[in-house]
């Protein structure tokens, strides 16, 4: 999940400030009549009596001292942004409070108390304070947290198919990530069987690597995005997040910096696992690469059936992007 994560700057320090913009913090807690300086300095929410969100108005203080505050809190949370103040901190009141499904904002002083808000009943908090003086341990804190990643578990498929298809539309997601050997995105034709399209990291004798572009598949395709979801490729647009996954399941979030949509012959590759099939459409041309259980990437001209690729597989449908339980077949 992606956390909002604000940084209180009092005193004025304009170091922290450039700090926090350059390390992906969502918002700056500064003193009345500093909000202009923020904005001098770069694009980032700034919390202030004068600034766009204000203490009191849109963003209220509770203290947490028992059981009793929990039901002035989950009443606060329906319309503002809660900053919890915990006297003798302890894990226990968040636990109650998350598992209610409050959000609420929390303050911390170190990477250790941040890992830990984030870690309670294996969802965290959905906003952090970060309330520390040393510019250095303000960019460990944000860089560490913003770079927490989920890790999936793919699964060997058996190739059963590889089959022209005819002409479509197909696309070329560039992102703003230089990815690395076994990187590449998750898509297919169905939500629940998604195949890893390695990146173009390879040399090869007709064009150059591209390592910051997957492509990806048609139109019609879907892809896996950061925080669960998913979309249709042809839905994805400058700006957006995509989930770079590699060999290992292991996950990073990556910006769109454009699509590159193209007519182009395309090729059916049909998989198992176990009792399950699953299809994708890729681009027939031998830069089009999958994945195999090692990381090493594969051409889909040189598919063969019998040989093993990776795949995300899970049972949910999906609506608007998000995992349903409700019978839904994708074929």
């Amino acid at each position: 999940m992606k956390r909002t994560l604000w940084v209180k700057i009092d005193p004025w320090n304009k170091e922290m400030v450039t700090t926090a913009i350059e390390s992906g913090a969502d918002a700056v807690w500064v003193p009345e009549g500093y909000a202009d300086r923020v904005k001098a300095l770069g694009k980032i929410a700034s919390i202030a009596p004068d600034g766009d969100l204000k203490p009191g108005e849109d963003i209220r203080c509770c203290t947490v001292t028992g059981q009793e505050d929990e039901p002035e809190i989950l009443r606060l949370c329906q319309h503002h942004r809660v900053l919890l103040e915990c006297p003798d901190w302890t894990v226990i009141p968040l636990e109650n409070l998350i598992a209610q499904n409050a959000s609420v904002v929390v303050p911390v002083r170190t990477l250790e108390a941040a890992e830990t808000a984030c870690g309670i009943l294996e969802k965290g908090v959905d906003h952090l304070l970060i309330e520390t003086d040393s510019p250095q341990e303000l960019r460990t804190i944000l860089l560490r947290l913003r770079n927490e990643s989920e890790t999936l578990s793919l699964v060997q498929a058996s190739i059963e198919s590889i089959q022209p298809v005819g002409m479509g539309d197909r696309v070329c997601v560039d992102t703003c990530t230089l990815m690395q050997p076994a990187q590449g995105m998750l898509v297919g034709n169905s939500s629940a069987g998604l195949f890893l399209v390695h990146a173009e990291t390879l040399q090869n004798p007709y064009v150059a690597p591209r390592p910051f572009r997957v492509n990806a598949g048609p139109v019609h395709a879907y892809t896996r995005l950061p925080g669960g979801k998913t979309a249709y490729l042809a839905d994805l647009k400058a700006g957006d997040s995509v989930l770079i996954v590699d060999a290992k399941g292991r996950t990073q979030p990556a910006v769109v910096g454009r699509l590159k949509i193209e007519r182009r012959p395309l090729m059916m590759v049909r998989a198992r696992i176990e009792d399950r099939t699953f299809t994708t459409l890729v681009q027939n041309a031998e830069t089009i690469r999958l994945t195999r259980p090692d990381g090493a990437a594969v051409s889909v001209v040189e598919l063969h059936p019998q040989d093993t690729v990776l795949m995300y597989v899970e049972q949910a449908g999906r609506h608007f992007g998000h995992a349903v339980s409700e019978t839904i077949v994708e074929t």
